[in-house]
């Protein structure tokens, strides 16, 4: 009797599980290709121009963004409106004066590329560091200092460590020697092309960045009265002693124009967990258009971050069909379209440091979907593929169970390249998760990695993988259904 007793509780047990695992199943189809298309179409179209932060054709998107949002019965949590408005602050070309170790150089030996001002003119020591390696910042006192740095031939100014290490030691400004003077003139075109867009949440706020110069390698030469090889040379065989400091003077003027943006939010209430809320994230501006040039000038990108949004967008609609019936979820969810993303993470920033519409405290996770539709180099011919960054970061149960839940659904491969925190393109500190995580909330950052289209007006949606960017939804979805209905909250690591 007692052994057909256990049978029938086994059984029960077994059915309850197949019951849960089918209506996630049954949900997570309702993430349907066709609608992820239909989406991206029309938000990396033309007729958005690049969807770039604060621009006619971002508020076009996130005018369709929170009409579907509506349409699905979502509630508006900011005081009855699907907007959170943002202010932000644009800083056009500043005007610079720039006056290093004495030597008047000319407008077309550097180029400033920062959000930083004077209140007239600033005077600095100026010290060299080499590459700006370990190695060589340990010889070299930066902090309060201007710094030095010869770039090589494969460094990248965006994702130099050097640069998050000077920040650290709290050097004033930085002044990167270019490669070459091809290098030098190419990465000016870009910074004079992009570098206008600079915004900041504060008027006059100092930037996340360091204020940094751009020069020749020749300027280089005459600021230290050398040459370019012999500065090299220094920098190579580790002999910075050699290279004597001097000063640099340089007055940075702002130009700031008020930019009008929003965050657009829709929100799922819960049932018995109603009070604890998981946020999925995606930004849906992105860079604009170019102001010259041959061919296509539009940036849409389809992939960045057009493939993230059009995946929460497909979320929100299986999460309201799943509650329109009758099956949860228990927890609360966000569906958070954020801006600024492009201009420094100031959407995302803006709800969490600002204006959180639901306390942080009662936050429970943030799911980040940024580029998700394509594939990059080193996964072209593998096996559906995404890059998770940061499950294991704050809280291992989260990590434990994304891996569950994948091996158990979608099946994806899940790529920890980028999961490094130093890893060189530190992509962990480079999405809308960061402001969740820095505010000790776990977080999975989901990313396709890096291709050539990135930042490019060939960013197009005829290049969208749509099957695979569907598997990487629902793997979203998934995880979002097993958090949002599991008995205990997922929590933080203890510190």
């Amino acid at each position: 009797m007692k052994n057909r007793l256990l049978v029938v509780a086994l059984l029960v047990l077994a059915t309850g599980v197949f019951a849960q695992d089918a209506t996630a199943k049954k949900y997570g189809d309702e993430v349907k290709t066709a609608d992820l298309k239909e989406y991206l179409t029309i938000l990396a179209s033309d007729a958005l121009e690049g969807r770039e932060t604060g621009t006619r054709g971002q508020r076009m998107a996130a005018a369709f963004i929170a009409s579907h949002f509506e349409e699905l019965g979502l509630q508006p949590p900011v005081n009855g409106s699907y907007y959170q408005p943002v202010t932000l602050y644009a800083s056009g070309t500043p005007e610079v004066r720039f006056n290093p170790g004495g030597v008047a150089l000319t407008s077309d030996e550097y180029i400033y590329f920062g959000s930083g001002e004077t209140s007239g003119l600033m005077e600095l020591p100026l010290v060299f560091a080499g590459t700006g390696s370990d190695a060589d910042l340990a010889q070299v006192d930066v902090k309060g200092k201007a710094v030095i740095i010869m770039m090589g031939e494969t460094a990248s100014m965006r994702n130099n460590p050097a640069m998050g290490k000077l920040r650290e030691k709290e050097a004033k400004l930085v002044i990167l020697a270019m490669n070459s003077e091809d290098d030098f003139k190419t990465t000016a075109g870009q910074i004079r092309m992009f570098g206008g867009g600079r915004m900041s949440l504060k008027k006059g706020a100092a930037s996340n960045n360091l204020g940094v110069f751009l020069i020749t390698p020749a300027a280089a030469g005459k600021i230290f009265k050398s040459t370019p090889e012999k500065l090299k040379q220094a920098a190579e065989g580790k002999k910075l002693a050699k290279v004597k400091p001097t000063t640099v003077g340089f007055t940075i003027t702002p130009k700031h124009t008020e930019v009008k943006t929003s965050n657009v939010l829709g929100f799922l209430e819960g049932t018995d967990k109603k009070d604890e809320v998981i946020v999925i994230t995606a930004h849906y501006d992105h860079i604009g258009k170019r102001d010259s040039g041959e061919g296509d000038l539009i940036n849409n990108g389809a992939d960045d971050d057009g493939s993230g949004t059009v995946a929460v967008m497909a979320l929100a609609n299986a999460f309201v069909k799943a509650k329109n019936e009758g099956k949860g979820p228990r927890r609360s969810i966000l569906f958070m379209l954020v801006t600024g993303e492009e201009k420094g993470l100031l959407g995302s920033q803006y709800y969490t440091d600002i204006s959180p519409v639901y306390p942080l405290n009662k936050t429970v996770v943030n799911l980040n979907i940024d580029m998700v539709g394509r594939r990059d180099p080193q996964h072209k011919d593998s096996a559906p593929y995404v890059y998770v960054i940061g499950s294991d970061k704050l809280s291992t149960e989260l990590h434990n169970l994304s891996e569950e839940v994948n091996k158990n659904t979608t099946k994806l491969i899940f790529d920890y390249t980028y999961n490094d925190q130093n890893h060189p393109e530190r992509l962990y500190y480079r999405s809308d998760h960061w402001n969740f995580a820095k505010n000790d909330i776990p977080i999975i950052f989901y990313f396709d990695g890096i291709h050539e289209d990135y930042h490019q007006p060939s960013d197009e949606v005829d290049k969208i993988e749509f099957d695979l960017l569907t598997q990487r939804a629902q793997c979203v979805f998934y995880t979002a259904w097993e958090i949002a209905n599991r008995e205990k909250r997922i929590v933080a690591d203890a510190k």
